[in-house]
């Protein structure tokens, strides 16, 4: 089987999986990392099969989708070999996956694990990310923002690490994709306060 077919197997399977996904890590956010991590594979010469069938698979396992995380995995393996991925393949696959969550605080050990990690940060970035932001609270009951208890909000999510994720990139290319990104990060919570806070309104008063 040659590797496009492959990569259409891996896609659907993940469609199948996180087609109804309400939190951001739906199968839209999948392929959006996937695109990245091909785009960015291309430019730091890596195995851009490698990175695309990652990024497709990264959030197979995630602790924060999965009631059981560690049978999700074994799913995917066998599914990979189904497919006729080779034990190569697999290996390098799942060394990629393992270190990319940013709750684990790991730097991947692979240049593939590295892209897959930077386009996953890059999609968490930006109007993307500030929308997957409060997708996840509203999936999470979340509020918005409290002024009086901030630290389980939607809003605090950004001061807790969105707005570090472009100091833990790996790749030149996605350093220079993430810039504009974390300064659209930057004007969005500050018009935020600026309109919670009223301040907006109050400055236009004195003019």
């Amino acid at each position: 089987m040659d590797r496009k077919k492959q990569l259409q197997l891996v896609q659907q399977y993940v469609y199948n999986i996180f087609s109804n996904d309400t939190t951001g890590h739906d199968y839209y956010h999948l392929e959006r990392v996937a695109m990245l991590a091909k785009s960015i594979a291309k430019k730091e010469k890596a195995d851009i099969f490698i990175c695309q069938a990652a990024a497709l698979l990264h959030d197979i396992g995630d602790y924060k989708l999965f009631k059981h995380p560690e049978h999700a995995l074994l799913e995917m393996e066998s599914f990979l070999y189904n497919i006729h991925f080779t034990e190569r393949d697999v290996n390098t696959l799942i060394l990629a996956i393992n270190d990319i969550s940013y709750s684990k605080g790991k730097t991947p050990r692979t240049l593939e694990g590295k892209i897959v990690q930077d386009a996953d940060r890059l999609d968490a970035l930006g109007a993307i990310g500030i929308a997957r932001t409060f997708a996840y609270g509203g999936a999470k009951c979340q509020p918005i923002y409290d002024p009086l208890d901030p630290n389980q909000t939607s809003i605090n999510h950004f001061f807790k690490k969105l707005i570090h994720l472009k100091d833990t990139l790996h790749t030149k290319t996605a350093i220079q994709i993430a810039n504009d990104r974390h300064k659209f990060l930057e004007q969005f919570l500050q018009r935020f306060f600026s309109e919670w806070y009223l301040q907006d309104i109050k400055r236009k008063s004195q003019l």
